[in-house]
């Protein structure tokens, strides 16, 4: 019985290990969106040109998925790539990734009236102080 799991296990993980991995592109200067069919191949549009930055990319993929919601469309979530890595832009922010299913990376954050901002930018209240403005520390009694 121990051999039949076991085989079945490691089919399982060859199986899972021979599907193709989505790559993003890797075009200097080109932001893409991300389109994922439930059933073909993903498709890779082309946004914007001669962006300098992955931010920049970032701001277009923002950019239309705010003109998406405003004709009536219902995608709150917008994945991308820019030069070989992937953007995932949604309700918190902006975060990026070198793998669709991998760690991502929080890079932009959405302030008050849902703009994007670097994190370190926005100051929050937490016990009447900001963020920026914290405490000292308590300073232990010497002994």
């Amino acid at each position: 019985m121990r051999a039949v799991v076991a085989l079945s296990i490691l089919l399982g993980a060859a199986a899972a290990g021979c599907a193709e991995e989505v790559k993003a592109p890797y075009d200097p200067g080109v932001c893409y969106a991300l389109t994922l069919p439930a059933d073909g191949e993903p498709v890779f549009n082309v946004v914007a040109r001669d962006q300098t930055q992955i931010e920049f990319c970032a701001a277009r993929l923002e950019e239309m998925r705010v003109r998406f919601l405003r004709l009536g469309g219902s995608t709150r979530e917008v994945t991308g790539s820019y030069q070989g890595r992937f953007i995932f832009v949604d309700g918190r922010g902006v975060s990026y990734g070198s793998r669709l299913d991998g760690v991502r990376f929080f890079a932009l954050a959405r302030t008050g009236d849902g703009r994007l901002a670097v994190p370190q930018a926005i100051e929050r209240e937490t016990n009447g102080l900001s963020i920026i403005e914290e405490q000292a520390p308590p300073a232990f009694p010497a002994g």
